[in-house]
């Protein structure tokens, strides 16, 4: 009999990695992260509670807007490609950010684009070029199918 208070599966430090369909070249994989590797965060709430004198009407919404950061190496190419990708455009498309562990979905952003890249120090003890790039994530599908 198995335990079902056991943790299941292990989390891989080197299976985090983003996607860029229009662009392939920019796919960024561990080799070419610093060791923070990359994040996703949720902006803003799924749904809006509406108060009323009573309670609340729940409204949800159709997305929210999302970031992901990335400690892009500096002393890889990858990190030039980007800054030459941010200095003719910076209009992404779909990204997909794959999690560090297969047991978690990956989660695909439409219309991302590039909020930001910071070079960082150049004080050769900081490899890392942060790179942030934002775009919707679709939640309550069930929105587009009204009954």
């Amino acid at each position: 009999m198995s335990n079902p208070y056991l943790v299941a599966g292990p989390l891989n430090r080197v299976r985090c990695h983003v996607v860029i369909a229009a662009f392939t070249a920019l796919n960024i994989t561990p080799q070419y992260m610093g060791k923070s590797f990359c994040r996703i965060e949720f902006e803003g709430d799924f749904t809006t509670q509406i108060e009323t004198a009573t309670g609340v009407v729940n409204s949800p919404e159709p997305y929210v807007m999302a970031t992901i950061t990335v400690g892009l190496l500096r002393s890889q190419a990858l990190a030039s490609s980007w800054l030459s990708q941010v200095q003719s455009g910076t209009i992404l498309g779909d990204v997909t950010i794959y999690s560090d562990t297969s047991s978690f979905p990956a989660i695909t952003l439409n219309d991302t684009a590039v909020r930001m890249m910071n070079p960082g120090a150049y004080d050769g003890t900081d490899p890392v070029v942060g790179l942030t790039l934002r775009g919707t994530f679709n939640v309550n599908s069930s929105l587009w199918n009204p009954t």
